[in-house]
Parts: structure tokens; sequence; C-alpha cells
């Protein structure tokens, strides 16, 4: 190794082995998403015939996005705006752009975990009586009207300053002692945990027709694009794909690293914890059902309703529900945690090559303000409703939107597509030919490009969620448009003196020198 890229190695810090980079990206992509939306989305979208465009879409969208992803951190060396930067210094604004939707999702990401700690409690209880709904709404959030109450609510405000105190450890003591040791410990135990939740789930009455339910397939259903188009949302989302936190994460590997194969593992690692979330909670909601004396169809929800609505009552019917209820809740926690590490992570890492800050230094300013803001919106009686919106427009319009127009831009105005498939095919296992820049430069980009007008075209003829207007314009529309503006404002301002924005020479091949 050369003494260049030792002294970045201890300067920037670095994942210490290909097994801890693996964890890490793990941890980031199984989420949230992969336990509560992966199985409605399944469901909704064909059932067992859902598995064909998911396949589809994860060997010709998601696998290729990921490797675009991997090749720009790994052979720029940087956070998401220095790398882009590195390509071309217009192109900068794209990484702040993605900089600015992981602070929004940092933001509001933290009240869910908190919830689910919250909730991991109550499963020894099962505080929630006979209505988890009200409980949850009126007892829980204390939720009113559909307004702007900043009314502080004690009982979220607690295990929201703890996960945020959790978060501020992690992320001072750095990329490998905290980034990768949390991911290391954290997803063994996340997949133990689901796992045991599962083979329980399995044995309660009515499992089987809710497996049924889910895996039944529709094979008619093939024949809609919207199924299409569900199955490479699923995909972009779960991944943690297009808005910069793999190009950060990829540029603490070592330059010998195989990234291709490392993405492949990631990959299906990640579709195949979803899978097991799917077998999980439809056995779960067939007992739900079966108790209920209802069809599966009629407990099926999605999103917060499920984790907190519908597994709090499954709790409560069946034998050993405190068990179910904490193995559930702990794995939302840890799953939430590693992904909530993840997205600020792209904070922190563009402040640190911005600004030249130590790594404490940068970790408490992004983290600290980025509590702050958190614990003052979400934490107050009307925390879900602007959680849901600010939600729904970051990924509709903030993630789709960028990640559409950064391929674009690297793939046609850059034309930087194939000095990243050398750097990536030296050394990896899976040779990215012609093959993968058909698929970035064209499949990928007007997938989303159809789902990014298909979601503006829906909001725009049923106002999202029946929120008032002020609310979505502000919360909703601004919030989109504040991150896209934040992206061209921070990007003229100076790097710190002495960072190069010359691409860096690649260990082992001829310096390509700089793309602009």
């Amino acid at each position: 190794m050369s003494t260049e890229a030792t002294t970045e190695k201890t300067k920037r810090g670095a994942f210490s082995s290909r097994k801890v980079f693996i964890f890490a990206a793990i941890g980031s992509a199984v989420g949230l998403g992969n336990i509560w939306r992966f199985p409605y989305i399944a469901y909704e979208n064909g059932g067992g015939a859902f598995l064909i465009p998911y396949l589809v879409a994860l060997f010709c969208a998601g696998l290729p996005f990921l490797y675009l992803d991997y090749a720009l951190g790994h052979r720029l060396r940087g956070s998401a705006p220095l790398s882009y930067a590195r390509l071309s210094r217009p192109a900068e604004a794209l990484g702040w752009w993605q900089v600015g939707i992981c602070f929004m999702i940092a933001v509001y990401y933290a009240a869910v975990v908190a919830w689910a700690l919250r909730y991991t409690f109550f499963s020894f209880t099962e505080a929630w009586g006979d209505d988890p709904a009200t409980f949850f709404m009126s007892d829980f959030l204390q939720a009113g009207d559909v307004t702007l109450d900043l009314k502080v609510v004690a009982g979220v405000l607690i295990p929201m300053l703890v996960v945020w105190l959790a978060v501020i450890v992690v992320m001072v003591a750095g990329v490998e002692k905290g980034i990768g040791l949390t991911s290391v410990v954290g997803i063994p135990v996340l997949i133990v945990a689901f796992l045991a939740l599962v083979i329980r789930s399995l044995f309660l009455p009515g499992a089987a027709e809710g497996l049924n339910a889910f895996f039944t397939p529709n094979w008619e259903a093939l024949t809609h694009i919207g199924v299409w188009a569900a199955a490479f949302g699923q995909i972009f989302f779960s991944l943690s794909i297009g808005f910069g936190i793999m190009i950060t994460y990829s540029s603490y590997v070592d330059r010998k690293t195989d990234m291709t194969g490392s993405g492949t593992v990631v990959g299906l690692a990640n579709s195949s914890f979803e899978l097991l979330a799917g077998i999980g909670v439809f056995a779960a909601l067939g007992f739900m059902a079966q108790a209920q004396g209802v069809a599966v169809g009629d407990v099926v929800e999605n999103g917060v309703g499920l984790a907190f609505i519908s597994f709090p009552a499954i709790i409560s019917e069946a034998t050993g529900g405190a068990l179910i209820g904490v193995l559930f809740f702990a794995s939302l926690v840890l799953a939430g945690l590693t992904s909530l590490v993840s997205v600020l992570e792209v904070v922190v890492s563009a402040v640190r090559d911005k600004f030249d800050l130590q790594r404490k230094v940068a970790a408490a300013a992004v983290s600290i303000p980025c509590a702050i803001i958190s614990l003052v919106f979400f934490s107050t009686a009307s925390g879900l409703y602007v959680l849901d919106i600010l939600d729904h427009f970051i990924n509709q319009f903030g993630i789709l939107l960028v990640a559409m127009v950064s391929m674009i831009v690297v793939a046609w105005s850059l034309r930087a597509l194939p000095q990243l498939a050398d750097h990536m095919n030296r050394r990896g296992s899976i040779k990215l030919l012609l093959w993968w820049r058909l698929l970035v430069g064209g499949l990928i980009p007007i997938a989303l490009a159809y789902m990014v007008f298909d979601s503006f075209h829906a909001v725009v003829q049923t106002p999202y969620g029946g929120y008032p207007t002020w609310m979505l314009a502000l919360f909703g529309w601004g919030a989109a448009a504040l991150v896209m503006v934040l992206g061209y404002v921070l990007a003229p301002m100076p790097w710190k003196p002495g960072t190069s924005l010359d691409v860096p020479a690649d260990e082992g091949a001829e310096s390509e020198g700089a793309d602009r």
C-alpha cells in the first residue's frame, strides 16, 4: 500500500476488512422497510408471482445500481460530494443533494426507532390493552387533529433521547470502532432474533393460511406495469442505493477488495432477509385472521399500521405473545439503528471531507443539530403526521429523483461508466461488461423516470394522505425542494486547502487523470 493510501486510510477512517464492510452494507440495506414494507408490497402485487418481477428488478436494476455506487466511492475515494467533484466539479451538487436527503431521513427515522424501542418494553405487559390502534394514536403518540402541534410527548421524547445518545456514541467512535463494530455485532443478533420470531410465528394456529395468502401466485398481475414498477421501487428503497450511503461506505474499503462480489453478497442477503420477513409477518397475520374469523386480506397492513397496531393485536392474542413482541420490536430497533447510522455517516463524511474536521468534531457538528431538530418535531403530538409526509416526499421526489439524475449525468454527460467499469473489473469476480453499461445508462434511468412521473401524477391528482395543503407544501414539496436547492448552494463553497479534485491514481493501473 502506498504512503498516500496509508495516510488517507488513517485520516478518513476505514473498515478493517471486507467482512466488516459487508456487515456494514447489509446493516444499511436491512432496515424497517424490509420488515414492514416488503411483505405488503409482495402481497398487493401478485403474491408468489411478485417474486418474478422482484428478482428481475434485483438483477437488472438493484445490483447494477449498487455496483455503480460502489464504483464511485471505491474508485474516487471520497464522500458523495467529493466523489462527484472528482468526476466533474459541477457534479458535486449531486453529492450535496444526496447529503441533504440523508440528513432529512435521519431526522425522522430516529423517531420510528424510538417508537420500536418503547414498544419493546410495552410488549412485556401488553400495555396497549384491547385496542392497540387507540393506544398508539391517542395514548402513546397523543396525536390529535391533523395540524402542527408542538406539545412534547414525554413517552416519545425519552426513547428518542436514548436513540440519539446511542447514535452519537457510534458516530463519534468512527468508521471501524463505531459503524463497523455496531454492524458486526448487530446484524448477527438481528438475524438470530428474527429467525426466532419466524420460527415462533410458524407454529401459531392459522400460520399456514397466512403463508398461503402470501405465496399464492396471481399470474395475471404480471401483465400490469404497476406491479413491475412496485418491484423496482422496492429494490431501490431496500438496497440503500442512489443517495450516497454506498458511495460513502465503499470509500472506506481497501483498494484490493472484490467489490462486485461483495455487492452481490449484500444484495442477496438483503433480499433473503426480505423473504424471511414476509414469511414471519404473514404467518403471524394468518394467526390474527383466524383468531378474528376474517380473511387474511382483511388484516394486512403496511408500515406503521403493521408494526404498531397489527402486531400488538397479534401479541395480545397469541400464547407467549410477549416473546413475539420483544423479538419483533427488538428486530425493528436493531435494523433501524444500523440503517440510521449509515444515513448519518453520509452527512458526517461529507462535512469532514469539505471542511477538514476531526472525526469527533464532525460527528458532533452533524449529529447534535440533527438530534435537536428530530426531537423538536417528532417527539410532539403532530410527529406522526409530519413524519408520514416527509417520508413520502423525500422517498418519491428526493431519492428516486436524485438517483435518476445522477445516473444520467454519470452515464451520458460525464461518460464515466467505462473508467468505473475498468476499476471494478480489475479485482471484481463479476465483470461489468457491456450489459452493465446498457442497464445503468438505459433501463434503470427509464424505470426511475417512470416511477417519479407516476408518483408525481398520483400526488397532483389526489393530495397525499388527505393532509392540509399547507402541510404538504411545507413538509412535503418544501422539504423535497430544499434538499435540491441546498445541493447547489453548498457545492460552490471552497474545499479545504490541499484537497485534490483529481481522480486518484488507481493502484495497479495507470493514473487516469481528472475527467473534467
